[in-house]
């Protein structure tokens, strides 16, 4: 299995850091040629409009889209945003998730914040579902789900920041930012 993480900005290296950690060749991914042969996609956090703009730039937008109809696409924070449909403003998106997304929901960066989440679809570990904890930066929300997604996760007051449509993963937060590897476990069995 190799899963490529879009390298254009963000914290690419550190989603390749727990492919490594967990067995998984991963792959950095700055070309259109360079997504042949890859079982899955990581678009990690960053900024989703200089993603989005670098993307443009290096043609990448219609290869990535083509690429989520077939194969497995997790978007992480600006990841998310760029997997969405509507985001209420212009910016390059892959329009591939039946999400609407609003950017940094949460606050600013000085109102990034960490909380446990109940996880239950996530791996068991010693035969019990174990809490997720979960780190928000800068983060989106997702505001509606609708068509083929599903509603992943909230936090406590109700606002959705994880969900799947199929083999495509969003979460608002930033599972590359811990030591826990099971979003990204989740994310492999997505990919089979």
């Amino acid at each position: 299995m190799e899963i490529g993480v879009l390298a254009l900005q963000g914290d690419f290296a550190e989603h390749l850091g727990i492919l490594t950690q967990i067995g998984v060749k991963g792959r950095e991914i700055r070309l259109p040629e360079q997504l042949e042969g890859l079982d899955g996609l990581i678009i990690p956090g960053g900024e989703s409009t200089a993603i989005g703009k670098i993307a443009v730039d290096f043609g990448l937008i219609e290869p990535l889209r083509q690429f989520g109809l077939e194969k497995a696409i997790w978007g992480t924070c600006a990841g998310a945003i760029l997997l969405s449909k509507d985001v209420h403003g212009k910016q390059p998106l892959l329009g591939l998730m039946d999400i609407t997304v609003a950017r940094n929901a949460f606050g600013r960066q000085v109102d990034s914040f960490e909380i446990d989440l109940s996880a239950p679809f996530l791996e068991v570990q010693d035969g019990e579902a174990k809490s997720y904890r979960a780190v928000f930066i800068r983060a989106p929300i997702i505001e509606s789900v609708y068509g083929r997604a599903e509603v992943l996760l909230k936090v406590p007051h109700g606002q959705i920041v994880a969900a799947k449509q199929g083999r495509l993963l969003a979460t608002s937060f930033h599972p590359e930012l811990t030591e826990d590897d099971r979003f990204h476990r989740y994310f492999l069995e997505l990919t089979r």
